[in-house]
């Protein structure tokens, strides 16, 4: 177990949440949600069939499983759906049909402060998992957009913080434009500051460095830095930056000698998900990291999707970080 994953259950334990897990009928959650318990990191809502679960043999005394398709709060929760999503055009009859929905109802608990938080996806396409927090949930107040990024540790590293980084985006953005790479910036360098605790140092990435190469692909990135800079004029931020320029610091003093960032970057920003996902999987495969995510950033309150390769273990990592993130949002309220 990786100092970042120590750190991250230790925060949770110290302040617990309140966590639904949607997906009950899975056995990796039902593995995930019997070492959360025994770990005192949450308390946790499971969502699916009492029975079913009760049957799987797992230790989950400490946890509340709910049936959504038999649950007292259908009623009150469906009413609350219609009135969020009345203005387009639903009538109660489908919000009671969506309430059987075991991702929606539990979003629902999110919004209703039922739950801190809500971790899903080893069995639903990110899709399935944030349609229903893009249309409850919505934007946090102030942010542009919804992305993603993993944080990764590396082992026996000592670039990043020590060999953590936060890659971004490697998991909803497409094709970002200027825009909205640098609001992925952004929002990379806070996620960054609330799950680690120290100063960001963002990169954004690109075959060029400082101008080497000339291209639309190139300027793309030279905007958003420009852009990124006018939204949070304190960060340390710097780009376009070669990977080996923004993270090794003898090639950043070579090819950026007068970069504020370069050498010593913990929080990279990609150009569009292809280099993302690329990147972070030759990282986590290649050097034997850990890849913890995808970590959505930028919903109004934390709900995070995951892989649906992912393991118990994964699935453990995810909902400690969902609790760090749900006493921030807390705190800042």
């Amino acid at each position: 177990m990786s100092t970042f994953l120590d750190t991250m259950l230790e925060r949770a334990r110290a302040d617990k949440q309140t966590i639904v897990l949607p997906e009950g009928n899975d056995e990796r959650t039902l593995a995930a949600a019997e070492k959360i318990l025994e770990l005192g990191v949450a308390d946790l809502i499971i969502l699916g069939d009492e029975a079913a679960i009760a049957a799987s043999g797992r230790a989950l005394d400490g946890a509340r499983v709910v049936d959504p398709r038999t649950s007292g709060l259908r009623a009150e929760l469906a009413a609350r759906l219609c009135e969020l999503r009345k203005h387009k055009g639903m009538t109660p009859e489908q919000a009671d049909e969506l309430i059987s929905d075991e991702l929606y109802f539990g979003v629902m608990m999110v919004k209703q402060g039922l739950a801190g938080g809500m971790v899903a996806g080893a069995c639903h396409a990110t899709g399935d998992v944030l349609r229903p927090c893009l249309q409850i949930l919505k934007t946090a107040p102030g942010v542009k957009l919804v992305s993603s990024f993993f944080v990764m540790v590396v082992p026996d590293c000592d670039l990043g913080q020590q060999g953590t980084f936060i890659f971004s985006d490697c998991g909803l953005e497409v094709q970002p434009d200027s825009e909205r790479l640098a609001h992925i910036a952004v929002n990379s360098a806070r996620s960054w500051k609330t799950l680690i605790g120290t100063e960001p140092v963002v990169a954004l990435l690109s075959h060029s460095t400082y101008g080497s190469a000339k291209n639309d692909d190139a300027s793309k990135v030279v905007r958003a830095v420009e852009i990124a800079r006018e939204l949070d004029g304190e960060l340390a931020l710097d780009g376009e930056l070669q990977l080996d320029a923004a993270i090794v610091p003898s090639v950043g003093s070579s090819k950026a000698p007068d970069s504020p960032v370069a050498g010593r970057a913990n929080v990279l920003v990609f150009p569009d998900i292809d280099a993302g996902n690329i990147g972070y999987k030759l990282v986590q495969r290649l050097a034997k990291a850990e890849a913890y995510g995808p970590i959505t950033q930028g919903i109004a309150a934390p709900v995070n999707d995951l892989s649906r390769g992912c393991t118990a273990d994964d699935i453990v990592g995810v909902i400690a970080i969902t609790c760090v993130q749900a006493q921030a949002k807390a705190s800042a309220k």
